[in-house]
């Protein structure tokens, strides 16, 4: 795997949670120098949701705007997964789940030329530290590596993975047919987590990552990756779950307690006088 490429970063989304994508790609690119090329995967899956629109060319270029304005090396492409959703995924007992079927398309990946090495990031997560700490583990031999999931780790098994974060090895799923096994397990199972725990049921070799690179609780000194996932906090005599994403400024700031990414925001609402955002 070529070290001196840019860092290779996929999303995807629709354009419902672009707000988060942005913030996401702006806090990546305030703490890294390196060059990074975003792919943002999308599609335009009106006849299950009409709100499940596309992101917009006009969007990536914002998105490319701010990568390029940290390092001139850097770029933003946007890949339209629709045909290839339809063809391998559309009708599966976990379309009208959960999560949404842009949570799916991740699993498109070995469908499309794709470097041998990428980071998959979902649109909750904010950078607070460099991600090329990440990019630079050497994923040789593991179909990918990931952080144990906080609560998964102890309600299912102790080597359950989140999938919010990962570092992929594209060379070694070609090779194990990882992601067309995954494909057809979520499409034949109804399940509440189908990608996540499809991965983690039918991964050969996975290399479990520190901490840093997945935080689901709260921020730590060593903290790169912070995931804006929903969680349990303990109210009285319950257990009662939230759901704070990056975009609810002041729940990040009042229940959360989390300020690190103020400049973020601040950067995000220049954007917002500069760009129609599209939102």
């Amino acid at each position: 795997m070529n070290s001196s490429q840019p860092i290779q970063i996929c999303y995807c989304g629709n354009r419902k949670v672009f707000p988060q994508i942005l913030l996401s790609v702006m806090s990546v690119a305030m703490h890294t120098s390196a060059a990074v090329c975003v792919r943002v995967f999308t599609m335009e899956l009106t006849e299950v949701d009409e709100a499940f629109v596309p992101i917009t060319q006009e969007q990536r270029a914002v998105l490319e705007h701010v990568l390029r304005g940290k390092n001139a090396a850097s770029s933003a492409l946007l890949v339209d997964a629709g045909e290839e959703y339809r063809a391998c995924l559309t009708g599966g007992k976990n379309e009208r789940g959960f999560y949404t079927p842009y949570a799916l398309l991740r699993l498109l990946f070995d469908k499309f030329e794709l470097p041998d090495k990428l980071i998959y990031l979902d649109t909750d997560t904010m950078c607070c530290g460099d991600i090329k700490k990440l990019w630079d583990y050497d994923i040789s031999g593991y179909e990918f590596g990931a952080v144990k999931d906080y609560e998964g780790s102890f309600w299912i098994n102790r080597h359950y993975c989140n999938s919010g974060v990962l570092l992929m090895n594209m060379a070694e799923c070609r090779r194990t047919d990882l992601l067309g096994r995954v494909r057809r397990r979520v499409l034949g199972r109804r399940m509440f987590m189908p990608d996540q725990s499809s991965l983690n049921k039918l991964a050969k070799k996975k290399l479990y990552l520190p901490r840093a690179f997945n935080e689901q609780r709260g921020i730590r000194r060593d903290t790169v990756i912070k995931h804006f996932c929903r969680g349990m906090k303990w109210y009285g005599p319950f257990f009662r779950l939230y759901n704070y994403k990056q975009t609810d400024r002041q729940n990040v700031h009042e229940k959360l307690g989390i300020y690190c990414f103020d400049d973020v925001y601040a950067q995000y609402d220049e954007l917002q006088k500069k760009f129609d955002l599209g939102i």
